[in-house]
């Protein structure tokens, strides 16, 4: 099949055909699509830490002069001016965006102030934009200072009528501070957030020693720090390894305390939640835990919030360990969540890399070098042009009534100012000030220069403002000999940067509201599998199981041979005295094991409920024996075909709704044996009367199988004509030989076969006739 598409209605400039290969074409294309993606929608670049749908909103808010001590403005507006100026996509992206900016949940340091409706930690949405206000905090304009003095490249905005800052100025690293993350193409990033004055504490460091370790910059950065708080409980080793490779994840726990309530009561409060997750959804999680018991031992869950987190764990007895319910919500819940770490960024605002976290505070650190740079040379641009200004203005001063005449009497005051020769008073004010002006005559007055006298006011001609303006001009010259010493520096670039840093870290530290660290570390320490029953307030309890497979558990030891009340057409099956503390094994005749715990099981008040409800048990399987689990016992399993062998229970216990497989039967055979083995010798017959006795030590111990061949049972042909099994196993037991054995005859005597040497023989044999009494139905009990 070629890779080549000629299609007709496909034209060059010149008008003929254009072909090219489907390869190429869907490779360029692609290609296209997956770098717009990458640079200008999912990857923040790492100078101040935004996406351009971020970068473009702070821009818009501040050109409609949105600033933290000012008003609000609808969000609707703000969303329309980035959409309609700077940012060609819906309203409803642009808007999330921003609204996202505003969650003190979801952003370390908000940089937008939302008014109104802004969403919560439960996952509400936000209001619509034609209900909200907005403007910015002074964080954003932390990020966005010194814009005005050339600072940053700008570039045309989508359609060329507008222009827009390629990168912020950002006086702190933002990519670090609120974290990021996204999802490109053939890549994602995920970024957790930091605290300001860890990560200026850093750079300082970096400042002072550019080759620092890895390591070391763990001593001043030591782990996130998540705006909703929590544990960090992931080893020092795990985090210096993500922060060194870029990639890794952080084990985050809820922070929760345990309340005392008297008289030996208590309950749990969690007051911090782990990052990103929804408040709501997890105390649903948590309803879902108790109803399903996962957590036996957790009895109820109510929200008590408000302004602040509290949630409300009950534990089901007093005696329980807060250590022990908590770590096994961790396991069963978002209690305890994994953030991963993937610190892929654009490192110049091109190149995607996943970065260090020294790459990505060097990266900062460049750039705030380079914004220092620009704007100490645009600070010295506009003292050159002041003092162009203040030389015209002193030579003006200093022949005053020569310039009166001429502006008052010349037609043309600007030209004749400008072919005017002021001689010596024009050298002279020209070497005070020490000042190389732009190249022209001597004498001669600059364009500029007469522009600003013509300009200039009557009341500012005083011998006062003469004086004011050579103070100004002496001013200005010390702060230009010292922008000259700064770009000349390196050394005196990287102190006035740390200067900034350290006046950062003061403005946004502990002292500004929120700046304290939130997460806290902890070591997690291996807490030991702790067995259920463990847990559990051990009391006695009757089982009892229908015909129908109705289960339900009667409070206390009562008698079993006591009338109980079924559904109609129902009746007893299975009844035995248990406690709440032990498990219960289900064999159904598919060979399939089933696990409950007796804790679990309905009160007995009512009917009980369907044993297929609580595990995965086939409408068609039957419930062939249901008993308490001995953890050190040992059953014999077996199938109508005779096929059997002894399983240590011990290896049946299931630890989900669906069960274990332990025997396999075939699709015309079905399990009909579960027995316990009790003595040395077993015992089995067969539907058309046959008994055998053997060894069980000629019986394998396996944990699943088919099995072997019990008794044999011959073939014969149906009234279809095909061959069916003559006979079938009927039941099976064990006993000690020296002991004999015992069957009910039925009219309520029982016979007592002490001697069975002739019913002895060897496993897979037909076997005899039984002995006298048997009963009829071949079953042991």
């Amino acid at each position: 099949m070629s890779d080549t598409v000629d299609d007709p209605n496909m034209k060059s400039p010149k008008g003929r055909e254009v072909a090219e290969p489907l390869r190429r074409a869907i490779g360029d294309r692609y290609l296209t699509y997956a770098l717009s993606t990458i640079m200008h929608r999912a990857l923040p670049d790492a100078r101040d830490g935004l996406k351009p749908v971020h970068r473009r909103i702070l821009y818009a808010m501040r050109e409609l002069k949105l600033s933290a001590s000012g008003g609000f403005r609808k969000s609707a507006k703000i969303s329309g001016d980035v959409m309609g100026n700077y940012h060609p996509h819906g309203d409803a992206a642009i808007y999330d965006a921003m609204a996202r900016l505003a969650q003190d949940f979801n952003v370390r340091y908000p940089l937008v102030d939302g008014q109104g409706n802004f969403g919560n930690i439960d996952g509400d949405n936000p209001a619509a934009s034609r209900y909200t206000e907005a403007r910015m905090t002074i964080v954003a304009e932390a990020l966005l200072e010194g814009l005005d003095e050339d600072s940053v490249d700008f570039r045309e905005n989508y359609d060329g009528t507008l222009s827009e800052p390629v990168v912020l100025p950002a006086t702190f690293p933002n990519l670090l501070a609120n974290g990021s993350s996204g999802i490109a193409v053939g890549m994602a990033t995920n970024i957790p957030p930091h605290n300001i004055s860890e990560l200026c504490d850093a750079c300082m460091h970096m400042i002072k020693t550019p080759d620092v370790r890895d390591e070391t910059l763990l001593n001043y950065v030591p782990g996130p720090d998540f705006p909703t708080g929590g544990v960090i409980v992931e080893p020092k080793e795990n985090i210096a390894q993500a922060y060194r490779t870029g990639r890794g994840s952080f084990r985050l726990r809820a922070k929760w305390e345990k309340e005392d309530l008297g008289r030996g009561q208590w309950q749990i409060v969690v007051t911090e939640i782990p990052y990103q997750v929804q408040k709501s959804k997890l105390i649903e999680k948590l309803a879902e835990v108790i109803q399903t018991k996962k957590v036996p031992i957790l009895a109820d869950v109510r929200d008590e919030s408000a302004d602040d987190i509290r949630m409300v764990l009950e534990p089901r007895s007093k005696n329980v360990d807060p250590e022990i319910l908590m770590n096994m919500l961790y396991r069963n819940s978002d209690l305890e969540v994994r953030f991963s770490l993937n610190m892929n960024v654009l490192i110049d605002g091109v190149t995607p890399k996943v970065c260090s976290l020294k790459e990505v505070l060097r990266a900062f650190l460049d750039h705030r070098q380079e914004v220092l740079q620009r704007r100490s040379r645009h600070r010295m641009a506009k003292i050159d042009h002041r003092l162009e200004v203040l030389e015209g203005f002193i030579i003006a001063f200093l022949n005053l009534d020569r310039v009166i005449d001429i502006i008052r009497y010349d037609d043309d005051p600007k030209a004749a100012l400008m072919r005017e020769d002021w001689g010596r008073d024009f050298v002279r004010a020209m070497s005070e000030a020490d000042y190389v002006s732009p190249p022209r005559g001597e004498g001669e007055l600059s364009d500029v220069q007469v522009d600003a006298i013509l300009n200039m006011r009557l009341r500012s001609l005083r011998r006062l403002e003469e004086m004011e303006l050579v103070r100004e001009r002496d001013a200005l010259m010390i702060e230009r000999a010292g922008l000259e010493d700064l770009l000349a520096d390196p050394g005196l670039q990287w102190d006035r940067i740390s200067e900034q840093l350290k006046e950062t870290k003061k403005k946004f530290g502990k002292n500004y509201e929120g700046g304290a660290r939130r997460s806290r570390f902890a070591e997690a320490g291996e807490v030991e599998e702790v067995p259920l029953e463990a847990m559990i307030d051990r009391e006695p309890i009757t089982v009892v199981c229908s015909q129908m497979g109705w289960v339900r558990a009667m409070t206390g030891h009562i008698d079993l041979g006591r009338e109980l009340k079924f559904k109609d057409g129902d009746g007893p099956r299975f009844a035995f005295h248990a406690e709440t503390t032990d498990r219960l094994l289900i064999f159904g005749s598919n060979g399939r094991f089933y696990t409950l715990s007796a804790a679990n099981l309905p009160g007995g008040r009512g009917m009980g409920e369907p044993v297929r409800l609580m595990v995965d048990l086939p409408n068609e399987v039957e419930i062939v024996d249901l008993f308490i689990h001995r953890p050190e016992g040992r059953l014999i399993v077996a199938s109508t075909a005779g096929n059997g062998f002894v399983v240590a229970e011990k290896e049946i216990v299931a630890q989900t709704r669906a069960g274990k497989q332990s025997l396999n039967v075939k699709a015309d055979e079905r399990a009909v044996v579960c027995h316990p083995v009790v003595g040395d010798h077993v015992a089995i017959v067969s539907q058309n009367g046959k008994f055998l006795v053997f060894p069980v030590t000629e019986l394998p111990e396996l944990s699943r199988g088919k099995g072997v061949r019990l008794q044999k049972y011959n073939m014969a042909r149906g009234r279809q004509g095909a061959l069916e099994l003559d006979g079938g196993l009927a039941d099976l037991t064990t006993f000690d030989w020296s002991e004999g054995l015992k069957w009910e005859m039925g009219g309520g005597k029982t016979r007592h076969e002490t001697d069975l040497t002739e019913w002895l023989g060897k496993r897979a044999s037909v076997g005899k006739k039984a002995p006298f009494g048997f009963p009829r139905d071949h079953k042991f009990t």
